[in-house]
């Protein structure tokens, strides 16, 4: 066991101060860190009142809208004639097309007819007198021969009794409205219904291999349009997905980015010599310079849109100045903070040769700051795209202003996900793309 006495204690103290002396800060440092996100996390959950919020919230809409992106529903309702005929109807618009015959509503012997809500499991039988319906295991009868509908029996927990009305919920698998003199039901269905052809199209409720059939070599349908072009003509301009608009918007929002993009980049680079410091030897220049990127990037590009779109009008136009006014800030501050830390000395070379501004620029400058330009001009340009999405919501044009009027009429949320999947596979295909490029650009390996 080695003794270290005071001597060499000191001396060990005094060569290494920073272990034996430690200040305020690097002993309660951490404690103080912790401390005070404690504390701003306490004033976060007062200021936002949080509590109360959470109490207050809709949590049951979060199911609700989930359920509605991957499904849709049909609706027939059945009125009861005074003779004690049942009268099927659908909605103007159903997606079961004009004259609708589903394999889950069968007409009984007796005059009744029984709806498959959920397999056998959740059913609807619909007769003059009573309307019964199976859930959960047990079988209510409401009677619809009175004045008002009554619930025959205990009222079960998922059926709530109106004045006039009766409601059965049956979860996910839809609902019944029960009233004296009609039964509306709401089937729900997984999937997109009618998402490549709809319900006025020539090719609509046929099977996949009929469909192929007709186009590959089937007698033509239309004289004087193929069934290929047919085809692709009724998918285009298909009334219920509209695949030929949201694709056109969707394009609009990617040249929407590019050309914000562009034009800001070209409009930055000229400008990021001029406000550099060890180019452009004008302080006064540099500082003006600087400042007006700082003005037009701290306006945010939604700001921008939103006066562009009062100036120019609803568009694209106003989406592409937006995103060009906020990319000239923002790549005029990165370009012109890249020129000031290049290495002087292959332009101090350049430059000891006697040869022009222009060629040290070229020969001393740009090598070193291409692949860093380049690389942050491309990831501006993949942020651009779900910017342009965000910013066609307030009228610039592109596919955001077409998810916002889906969004408006809380009753498509599968054209919703449909957009919104869309977005996220160009996203990640911009996100990939400018990955490898600035990679390459910059000579690492991507991961």
């Amino acid at each position: 066991m080695t003794v270290i006495d005071a001597n060499r204690m000191h001396e060990i103290e005094t060569r290494y101060p920073e272990y034996f002396h430690r200040s305020f800060r690097q002993r309660f440092g951490g404690l103080m860190i912790l401390i005070a996100t404690l504390l701003y996390s306490l004033y976060a959950v007062w200021f936002f009142d949080l509590p109360k919020l959470f109490a207050e919230a809709h949590w049951e809409r979060v199911g609700i809208y989930l359920s509605q992106w991957v499904s849709y529903d049909v609706q027939p309702e059945f009125r009861i004639g005074d003779d004690g005929s049942i009268d099927i109807r659908y909605p103007r618009f159903s997606p079961l097309g004009d004259n609708p015959h589903p394999d889950w509503l069968v007409n009984n012997p007796d005059g009744s007819i029984t709806v498959s809500i959920s397999g056998t499991s959740r059913s609807v039988t619909v007769s003059k007198s009573e309307t019964i319906v199976t859930a959960h295991g047990v079988s209510v009868p409401v009677d619809v021969s009175s004045g008002a509908p009554k619930v025959v029996g205990p009222v079960p927990s998922w059926m709530t009794v109106y004045d006039d009305n009766v409601l059965a919920d049956l979860g996910f698998a839809g609902n019944v409205s029960i009233s004296v003199d009609r039964v509306k039901i709401r089937k729900r269905f997984i999937g997109w219904a009618n998402f490549i052809f709809d319900t006025q199209s020539s090719f609509f409720d046929k099977p996949v291999g009929e469909v192929v059939g007709l186009i590959v070599s089937g007698p033509r349908m239309k004289p004087d349009q193929s069934n290929l072009s047919l085809a692709f003509d009724d998918i285009w301009n298909n009334s219920e997905w509209q695949h030929g608009d949201v694709w056109t918007k969707l394009f609009q929002t990617i040249v929407m980015a590019f050309l914000g993009n562009l034009l800001g980049a070209l409009t930055a680079f000229p400008l990021a010599f001029l406000a550099a410091r060890n180019i452009t030897p004008n302080r006064l220049l540099n500082q003006i310079l600087k400042r007006f990127f700082d003005f037009l990037r701290s306006v945010d590009m939604l700001i921008w849109a939103l006066f562009l779109t009062r100036a120019f009008g609803p568009g694209p136009l106003a989406g592409s100045g937006a995103i060009f006014l906020t990319e000239t800030g923002t790549l005029g501050k990165l370009y012109s903070e890249g020129l000031e830390n290049i290495d002087n000395k292959p332009r101090e070379g350049i430059q000891s040769t006697g040869a022009q501004t222009v060629l040290v620029h070229r020969y001393g400058i740009m090598p070193q700051i291409v692949p860093v330009f380049v690389s942050q001009t491309l990831y501006q340009w993949e942020s651009n795209v779900r910017g342009a999405t965000i910013i066609g919501a307030v009228g610039a044009g592109g596919i955001g202003l077409k998810l916002w009027e889906a969004m408006r009429t809380n009753a498509n949320w599968e054209n919703v996900a449909y957009m919104v999947i869309l977005i996220l596979i160009v996203v990640f295909i911009f996100d990939t793309t400018s990955n490898a490029l600035r990679h390459r650009l910059m000579g690492t390996k991507a991961h």
